[in-house]
């Protein structure tokens, strides 16, 4: 049988990749690295670039193009053989990626690199790749002592089986959920668009009726709009108890256990290895210098926020009293009433913006707002073998008519497809043997999909998304670092990692990209000054609010990781309360399993690394405050921001590129002034 996998493609041929192949095309590889490093470590070499980072980066860059395809269809087309497939190639990855880590004599191979020679005259790329790579030996417990070296690779193995099983009960506990509504005065209040998904999605199994699930647009649409306060509250108690042991499917699929294993062993790992707990090693591959200062970042912009969060939920809790006689405000009446009260406060509701935001002109008009900032052009092609017909494929050009990079774009929500938005590496770029890899990245969202003969209509919420997760693609695919180890978002410190992302979210509210991206789906008329007004009025409506939602996650997550005790356990629910006391300023209800879901943090990367959004939010408002000063679409400032962040990947520290780009350090007062948080003198 022949194997994709093993086969060197431009592109994954999706079509051709199937389940089976997997595990003998990663055991295939990882017996070939295995071989081709014990070959490179050779008794009185003298090692150089050429002779051992060269042929390692190619090891590592065949293992990621062959494993990336595997782990992408796990998340956009799951079924029970793909998953049994991924999951079975989870431990020989961890195997091989701990054994690596721990080598010794491939360790005292790179030292002797770093410590040579040529290392002076290596570039910027290729001495932090060295640098980084030690690191991470160091990291990975390459200096333990045997019996602690075997410790540390049965605790690397277990969570990742841990964290993969609690992405899959998340996964089953979202599609496990719906319900058949035959009752036409339940659905009052309701968008239309959501209806008649809803409608689509009877029929499809089979039903007469709508169908609603805890997929985020078909929840979305029942949490802010639907009238019936008891429809709301049985699909808030759904969905806020995911993978829980509360709400209608208690205890199945429930994370509780994985969480509490998760923590413990993340504990354990940062003991082995000479950290006091898994914040502080998690800060070994960021910006921020030690536990206190993230804690102290989040807690003082919590201060600062907290009287703002405070009067927005006074303005709504007299808004749904005064207006609508309700007294006691619960957790499925936010959303509701939060969305009555824009409406009335600024005339402006969601369902009046998206009309003028279908995904045929944002998508579009948003490859336009990036030509005039960076001179990118950028084009569909067809013909391209994807993994569903939702699917586009795009290259994009710059201004000296070089291709730069390729992404794939996968929009709308469906079953089966992991929930959420992402940007994930398909290819990266490098240069070998006087040739050019190019990038390519899996662009994913989970969008409402069209609905019937209409486009796809976006709430600007999703707009934001979009730009968001473009803004992680363009990192990726316009780097001009041709090493592997620091090229794109690769080597680039976690907490530096979504400055391009949120940076590139504020041309969604600017009246120059606006006359891009938007156009009414029917007439194609621009979105009028009075909408937008309205829009830039609103923009900050319970910013308080949100600002301090994301510190409580930001601070709960650094907390149950810095503050473990194997004596007590996670004490997961505990360590919430106390933060919320601290931060919120509304309680959920006790049944609310909200930490069950969290899945960045225990699923995803952001374990005790979830207070970089808001970091790297201070550095993103801050250089967008220099297009603000210099004009949104100054060529100057764009291609200086091209230069001295997107093009410039790892290659060196993220402070050092941001004063490169800045001329100083960053401050939070542009983030403030954003967020409508007025500066305290």
């Amino acid at each position: 049988m022949t194997n994709p996998l093993l086969e060197n493609h431009d592109l994954p041929p999706f079509s051709q990749i199937k389940p089976e192949h997997a595990v003998p095309a990663i055991s295939q590889i990882l017996a070939d690295n295995r071989q081709t490093i014990a070959s490179l470590l050779q008794p009185g070499n003298v090692y150089t670039w050429p002779n051992l980072a060269e042929p390692l980066e190619n090891l590592e860059d065949r293992l990621n193009k062959a494993f990336s395809p595997v782990g992408h269809l796990n998340s956009v087309v799951n079924s029970d053989e793909l998953r049994e497939a991924y999951n079975a190639c989870l431990p020989l990855l961890t195997d091989y990626s701990t054994e690596y880590g721990q080598n010794e004599n491939l360790y005292r191979a790179v030292q002797a690199l770093a410590d040579g020679p040529e290392y002076g005259a290596l570039s910027d790329a290729q001495r932090k790749i060295i640098d980084n790579a030690l690191r991470d030996f160091r990291l990975s417990g390459v200096a333990l002592p045997p019996e602690q070296k075997e410790r540390f690779k049965a605790i690397a193995l277990e969570l990742s089986k841990l964290t993969s099983q609690f992405q899959d009960n998340l996964l089953d506990a979202t599609n496990g959920w719906s319900k058949l509504i035959e009752d036409e005065s339940l659905l009052a209040g309701i968008p239309e668009n959501a209806r008649i998904a809803a409608r689509e999605r009877a029929e499809r199994e089979g039903k007469a009726g709508w169908v609603f699930n805890l997929e985020f647009p078909s929840y979305y649409a029942i949490i802010t709009y639907a009238d019936d306060r008891a429809l709301r509250q049985e699909f808030y108690t759904a969905y806020s108890t995911r993978a829980s042991d509360q709400g209608p499917n208690a205890g199945q699929w429930d994370n509780t256990e994985l969480m509490e294993n998760i923590l413990a062993l993340r504990h354990e790992e940062a003991q082995l290895l000479g950290f006091a707990n898994f914040a502080e090693l998690s800060l070994a591959t960021k910006m921020a210098r030690n536990t206190d200062e993230v804690i102290h970042f989040l807690e003082d912009l919590s201060k600062r926020s907290l009287p703002v969060a405070r009067k927005d939920l006074d303005d709504l809790r007299n808004f749904a009293c005064e207006q609508h006689g309700l007294t006691d405000l619960e957790s499925w009446d936010l959303g509701y009433y939060s969305e009555k009260l824009r409406q009335q406060a600024y005339a402006i509701s969601e369902e009046e913006i998206k009309p003028y935001f279908p995904a045929t002109k944002t998508v579009p008009g948003m490859f336009e707002v990036v030509q005039r900032l960076f001179g990118l052009d950028i084009s569909e092609i067809q013909g391209v073998d994807v993994w569903h017909p939702d699917v586009k494929f795009y290259q994009i050009k710059d201004r000296d008519d070089a291709i730069r990079g390729y992404f794939y774009l996968d929009l709308y929500a469906r079953p089966k497809k992991r929930g959420g938005a992402w940007m994930d590496v398909c290819a990266t770029r490098r240069r070998l043997n006087g040739h050019t890899q190019l990038p390519v990245a899996f662009l994913t969202c989970n969008f409402t999909p069209p609905a019937g003969e209409n486009p796809a209509l976006l709430r600007h919420e999703e707009v934001l998304t979009l730009f968001h997760e473009f803004g992680h693609g363009l990192h990726h695919m316009l780097t001009r670092v041709d090493h592997l180890g620091v090229s794109g978002i690769h080597g680039v410190q976690w907490d530096a990692v979504e400055l391009p992302s949120q940076f590139m979210e504020n041309f969604c509210w600017e009246r120059e990209a606006l006359d891009l991206i938007s156009g009414h789906y029917q007439t194609g008329e621009p979105l009028p000054d009075e909408l937008f007004n309205k829009m830039l009025a609103a923009r900050n409506f319970q910013s308080g609010m949100q600002m301090v939602r994301q510190l409580e996650f930001s601070l709960f997550d650094f907390r149950i990781h810095r503050d473990y005790d194997p004596s007590q356990g996670g004490r997961v629910y505990q360590i919430l309360d106390e933060v919320r006391k601290q931060t919120a300023v509304f309680m959920p209800p006790s049944f609310n399993r909200f930490p069950h879901s969290f899945s960045h943090i225990f699923a995803g990367g952001y374990g005790a690394g979830y207070y970089s959004y808001k970091w790297a939010e201070v550095l993103s408002s801050d250089a967008y405050a220099l297009f603000e000063e210099n004009g949104v679409f100054d060529a100057m400032t764009g291609r200086a921001f091209l230069e001295k962040i997107l093009e410039r990947g790892g290659s060196r520290d993220a402070m050092e590129l941001f004063v490169d780009f800045r001329g100083r350090e960053p401050s939070i007062d542009a983030l403030l002034r954003h967020n409508g948080i007025v500066l305290e003198h």
